[in-house]
């Protein structure tokens, strides 16, 4: 390669990472943090609650994470949803999440996602919501309140957007972790290996 074509390629690297790292430094009202707030390594999942590939996740590598590097305080994990289709469900299904409170939304999150074949498959898949909302302590009132809540349709939407622009996410789950996006369903070790390369 040519000491100049080095350059530029040199240079669209640092521009690219950088523009990572501001995205992932980017931070929202609506973001919900797992772990401690003060963990040094930052793990940003984008995600949708209607994506298989998600609740797979959710219930096959998350719990060790969370036990190695979450629960350690060794990092923290910030839940993006990315809607993908059906895009109704999707958004609604993160927007009861959103609206359980704080103390309880990774709680209900998981029980979207683990029983996410179930609600969505169903003749009525909002009746299956509001009865897992219910478990996580949300009547049905409070449910149908917040489904009419374009403010936080409207935050989910620009939240996505900025993931799709400024990070180039197009597919769920990813993952943001030292500045580089991980695509796809990452089996505990790849998260491992990326976590371990940043701590360096």
């Amino acid at each position: 390669m040519k000491p100049f074509n080095r350059l530029l390629a040199a240079a669209a690297a640092l521009l690219m990472s950088a523009g990572f790292a501001a995205a992932a430094d980017l931070s929202y009202p609506i973001d919900h943090v797992l772990g401690r707030a003060d963990a040094p390594i930052t793990i940003v999942e984008y995600a949708s609650t209607t994506c298989g590939h998600c609740a797979n996740f959710h219930k096959t590598t998350l719990p060790r994470l969370k036990t190695e590097w979450i629960e350690t305080g060794k990092a923290k994990l910030i839940y993006r949803d990315f809607p993908t289709g059906p895009r109704g469900l999707s958004v609604g299904a993160s927007m009861i999440a959103h609206c359980v409170g704080d103390d309880r939304y990774f709680g209900l999150l998981g029980l979207i996602m683990d029983q996410q074949e179930k609600w969505m498959s169903a003749k009525n898949p909002l009746d299956e919501l509001k009865k897992l909302a219910k478990l996580a302590g949300m009547g049905e009132d409070k449910v149908d309140e917040c489904l009419k809540r374009q403010d936080l349709a409207n935050a989910l939407d620009a939240r996505a957007k900025d993931a799709q622009e400024k990070l180039g996410i197009e597919s769920t789950p990813s993952f943001v972790v030292g500045g580089k996006v991980l695509v796809g369903s990452q089996p505990f070790e790849e998260l491992d290996k990326a976590l371990k390369a940043v701590k360096k």
